[in-house]
């Protein structure tokens, strides 16, 4: 059953969906909507259980394609364009493979359509263990945090999804801030965000974007790409690992326009 995504819409021009990665939320791709939304109406998501959307027992690609066609249901958009890192990638391929009919090309940023072995364990683990009943700012969950996610960059991303409870709803003696993720659903449905998307080939034109010092997508994932996406090509970006389009984002925007207008 899917749900009702929260959306925020800019530009004007031919509909381009953007989708964000694990642990994100349509913030994420703020930069790549604004260089891209002076030719494009740019849908920037919040996927199911991120952000403002809604949160649900189920997370696997099916179900988060079937929320993507059901925003375009209610948008009136018969077909668009999709944009999606990691996690979101995932999704935009799902989205291909399953109702390619309604998809007009997709760009995969940092991400190979297949399963990937766990690589957020620590992550999980950090940000389930942050007691919010002790925390009274960020600086408190930063703290508790840096004891399983030693990277600030990765602790600052990750905060990002701290919210600060609304007076209104505020309760004597429960905490002042929550999670906007759904962690326990995320927690149990992981293997589900590790899996490949699944169904027919798509046969439209497809764009993986690399980062040159990122593994997720390597020579050894060439034949499934290909098999799933026979018109697929491949663009690396020098100097950027797996946040590509924060890294080098002229460089990404670049490469998304040029693509888009093909």
């Amino acid at each position: 059953m899917s749900v009702e995504l929260n959306g925020r819409i800019t530009g004007e021009g031919r509909p381009l969906i953007l989708l964000h990665g694990l642990f994100g939320s349509a913030d994420n791709l703020g930069a790549v909507a604004r260089g891209l939304e002076d030719g494009w109406q740019i849908h920037a998501l919040d996927l199911r259980n991120h952000g403002g959307s809604p949160h649900t027992d189920t997370m696997n690609y099916p179900s988060m394609a079937e929320d993507v066609l059901a925003y375009m249901d209610r948008q009136g958009l018969d077909k668009a364009a999709v944009l999606g890192h990691s996690m979101g990638g995932k999704v935009a391929m799902q989205l291909a493979l399953t109702a390619g009919e309604r998809i007009e090309r997709i760009i995969v940023a940092d991400i190979a359509p297949v399963t990937y072995k766990p690589r957020h364990d620590a992550i999980l683990e950090g940000l389930t263990s942050v007691d919010l009943q002790a925390v009274k700012s960020r600086k408190d969950a930063d703290g508790q945090l840096a004891e399983q996610v030693e990277m600030p960059a990765v602790r600052q991303f990750l905060l990002k999804n701290l919210e600060r409870v609304p007076k209104e709803e505020q309760q004597e003696g429960q905490p002042v801030f929550r999670w906007r993720l759904n962690l326990p659903v995320i927690e149990r449905c992981y293997g589900n965000l590790a899996a490949a998307p699944e169904g027919e080939s798509y046969s439209g034109p497809v764009l993986f974007l690399k980062g040159a010092d990122s593994a997720y997508i390597q020579e050894k994932h060439r034949e499934t790409i290909n098999a799933l996406f026979p018109a697929a090509q491949v663009k690396i970006i020098q100097g950027t690992g797996h946040w590509l389009h924060a890294e080098k984002t002229e460089t990404f925007v670049a490469l998304c326009r040029r693509f888009l207008q093909d």
